[in-house]
C-alpha cells in the first residue's frame, strides 16, 4: 500500500529547477514507443537514438547519463525533449518508491522545490498516476 497524502498535494515543476533530472544513481527508464517518439522529436532515426542515447539495465531500456549523472537531454536547466519525456519524467514526485511511506514522501519533498506550489492533486489523482506506472 502507498503512501499517499490524504488531502492531496500542490506541485508544479519550478522554473530552472531540474532537481529530479539529476537524481544520482537512479536511470530514466522507457518504453520502446517512447524511444520513438523521442528520435522523431529529435528527428534522427529510432536505431540511432537507442545506439547513442540508450542502454539496457535490468532487461529494460534507459537513457544513458549525461554529465554528473545528470540526464542526457538536461541543458542548462532545461529538459531538452519535454514534450515528449518519458512516462517516469512525466508522473515526478509521484513515483511508487516516493510513496512507499512518509518518509520516503518527505525526503523527496526535500529534493523537490515543486511540491507545494502549483496545481492541486487529489488523493484519486496521484493513486491514477501511481497506476500508469504499473
Amino acid at each position: 500500500m502507498q503512501y499517499i497524502p490524504k488531502s492531496g498535494v500542490r506541485f508544479e515543476c519550478q522554473p530552472e529547477c531540474s532537481a529530479c533530472c539529476r537524481i544520482s544513481g537512479g536511470y530514466v527508464y522507457l518504453t520502446e514507443e517512447e524511444a520513438r517518439k523521442i528520435a522523431r522529436f529529435l528527428q534522427i532515426g529510432h536505431k540511432e537514438f537507442l545506439n547513442t542515447f540508450t542502454r539496457e539495465i535490468d532487461h529494460k531500456l534507459a537513457l544513458y547519463d549525461g554529465e554528473d549523472e545528470a540526464c542526457v537531454f538536461l541543458e542548462d536547466h532545461q529538459c531538452l525533449i519535454y514534450e515528449v519525456r518519458p512516462l517516469q519524467c512525466r508522473t515526478f514526485p509521484f513515483w511508487p518508491e516516493n510513496l512507499n511511506n512518509e518518509s520516503s514522501w518527505q525526503a523527496v519533498k526535500e529534493l523537490c522545490p515543486g511540491i507545494g506550489h502549483g496545481r492541486w492533486y487529489s488523493p484519486e489523482e496521484i493513486g491514477k498516476i501511481l497506476d500508469l506506472q504499473k
